[in-house]
């Protein structure tokens, strides 16, 4: 946890309360440490971005699961869109 809070400028008790808020659930090692994926440390580094800039922890958490939301989202508008117009069915005729 030490070496994750160090990486995205924070304190290990920052990482705390991320997982405490259920922002980021890291997973545990066979001797109960938290280890941190790519992705949870990313988020994490934009919590703390907020957080610097004076957001309140609980509101830089939701704002961090709606530009999730948003980006997945418009991923799927994109995907679709790609997909090019549907044919219409012809009913069985």
């Amino acid at each position: 946890m030490g070496r994750a809070a160090e990486m995205i400028g924070a304190t290990p008790g920052f990482l705390r309360v991320l997982g405490e808020a259920r922002l980021i659930t890291p997973l545990r090692s066979e001797g109960g440490h938290r280890r941190y994926s790519r992705y949870q440390l990313r988020i994490a580094r934009r919590a703390r971005e907020l957080v610097d800039q004076g957001t309140p922890v609980e509101a830089a958490c939701r704002i961090i699961i709606l530009e999730d939301q948003l980006e997945e989202a418009l991923r799927i508008n994109t995907e679709l869109r790609n997909a090019g117009p549907r044919q219409p069915s012809d009913g069985g005729t």
